[in-house]
C-alpha cells in the first residue's frame, strides 16, 4: 500500500516537508517498503489520509533508500 501514500526520498526533502507545514501535522512513517509490518501500517495511513487532510499530511521514508536522515535522528535521541 505505500503506493498510495507521497514518499521522501532525502534527508532534505524530510526537511523540507517538516519546514513547509505551517497548519498541519506532518506525519512520517520511517520504515522498509517490503516489510510486513510496514505494508499494515501503510494500509491504516492510506484509509485515514483522506480523513485527516485537514490537520495532518502523512509521508513515508523507504530507510532502505534514506539512511542519512533516519540515523540522524536516532543519533540525536540516543544523546
Amino acid at each position: 500500500m505505500s503506493y498510495l501514500l507521497p514518499h521522501l526520498h532525502s534527508g532534505w526533502a524530510v526537511d523540507q516537508a517538516i519546514l513547509a507545514e505551517e497548519e498541519r501535522l506532518v506525519v512520517i512513517r520511517f520504515g522498509h517498503d517490503w516489510d510486513e509490518t510496514c505494508m499494515q501500517m501503510d494500509e491504516v495511513l492510506a484509509s485515514v489520509a483522506e480523513t485527516i487532510k485537514n490537520f495532518a499530511v502523512i509521508y513515508l521514508v523507504d530507510i532502505t533508500e534514506e539512511q542519512t536522515h533516519h540515523d540522524r535522528s536516532w543519533h540525536r535521541k540516543q544523546q
